[in-house]
């Protein structure tokens, strides 16, 4: 099945100018290899509030997505300490 990636608006503004560009290529090529190619296989389900989403892990960073038939949603992409938190705020 082939899938589309949808970025959240604020995705380019906000979230990738803090990110040093060598993790801003590993977090583009995790992307295109493995969401891209089975995002239920690699990314793990979230709980609590964040239930419905799945995360990916790339280093200390994080990319919290959700899967809608063949639409994958990146709502966020942050470091681990405080991705979550914030990823509540953008729903």
């Amino acid at each position: 099945m082939s899938y589309t990636i949808l970025y959240h608006q604020d995705i380019p503004k906000k979230d990738l100018p803090k990110i040093p560009n060598n993790i801003q290529k590993r977090i583009k090529y995790a992307i295109e290899t493995r969401l891209l190619f089975d995002p239920e296989r690699y990314g793990a389900p979230l709980k609590r509030g964040l239930q419905g989403y799945r995360k990916l892990r790339v280093g200390d960073y994080r990319i919290i997505y959700k899967v809608n038939n063949n639409e994958i949603i990146i709502l966020k992409i942050g470091h681990r300490k405080d991705v979550y938190e914030k990823t509540g705020k953008r729903i």
